[in-house]
């Protein structure tokens, strides 16, 4: 059949193994228009040229890639193309990497040998001075995390200039659970050298910014952490981390003085996804 014959929606369907429903929802979303709409009855024709982008999304979709990265793929030439699949893929990878751990931690859980958990993760302590931090705060759901992480720290790192640099790692506190059911409130900050400075900047951006930000002084204390990599920050696996301390500071009979944290120490844009990039730490005493 000649590349310019037009198909019906059944028979492209047939052809690509896909459903008719299917190639509508590909439609709308801009991944497969049809070649020809009948304006009278509104019926769908294709070219049989078409049949090799319909198999093609069918097969992305195999990878479960979600159907907004497809049309990125579908869109772009040859090379680029290739270069997002890989990307998409590396994302699968390590997220895939980082939910073996947490099945590992799940499964000492629910067996009682947290103990065998406990010894893949490295806990220590470390002693940390008094430190002026300035924060901002917001009540928000697990999926809303990294990109609300990645912009508050880059706004409050940002505003540091002019508050005596940044003198230390930036810091998430969670005040109270965030997940896909609780909402917080998880708190950013960024540790600063001028504190008069740092709150002149807090009294002029509380006003301007759509959130909470404030200064104020982190004490001094201990902190027991565990340090992680890239794909082991993303959640829930990250929870196989916190419950790693927690098990740590319980077998030691320490306490828990403060909320936990995750320490980001590292360039996060530039770290591969088995680079370590970030402590998950509780302050105790």
């Amino acid at each position: 059949m000649r590349d310019d014959a037009l198909l019906t929606i059944g028979a492209l369907a047939a052809r690509a193994r896909l459903s008719a429903k299917a190639l509508r929802l590909y439609d709308r979303l801009g991944l497969l228009a049809p070649a020809h709409v009948d304006e009278a009855t509104g019926y769908r024709y294709y070219r049989a040229g078409q049949v090799e982008r319909a198999r093609l999304v069918a097969l992305l979709r195999r990878l479960d890639m979600p159907l907004a990265r497809i049309a990125e793929v579908v869109h772009a030439d040859g090379d680029r193309s290739a270069g997002l699949l890989d990307a998409y893929w590396a994302d699968v990878e390590a997220r895939v990497a980082g939910q073996r751990t947490l099945v590992e931690y799940l499964r000492g859980r629910l067996t009682g040998r947290d103990s065998d958990v406990q010894g893949k993760f490295v806990v220590e302590t470390v002693d940390v001075p008094e430190q002026v931090v300035i924060s901002e705060t917001r009540h928000l759901l697990a999926h809303e995390l990294p990109s609300w992480i990645g912009a508050s720290l880059g706004r409050l790192e940002e505003a540091a200039r002019d508050c005596g640099g940044v003198t230390a790692a930036p810091f998430v506190a969670y005040h109270s659970d965030v997940s896909a059911e609780s909402d917080g409130p998880a708190e950013s900050c960024v540790p600063v050298g001028d504190e008069a400075a740092a709150r002149g900047w807090s009294e002029e951006r509380g006003r301007a910014w759509q959130t909470r930000v404030r200064v104020r002084v982190e004490p001094a204390g201990r902190l027991a952490y565990t340090r992680i990599t890239k794909a082991q920050v993303a959640y829930p696996q990250i929870l196989a981390a916190f419950g790693a301390v927690e098990e740590w500071i319980a077998a030691r009979g320490l306490t828990v003085t403060g909320p936990c944290r995750e320490v980001y120490f590292a360039d996060w844009e530039a770290a591969g996804p088995q680079d370590p990039v970030c402590d998950v730490a509780f302050p105790v005493r």
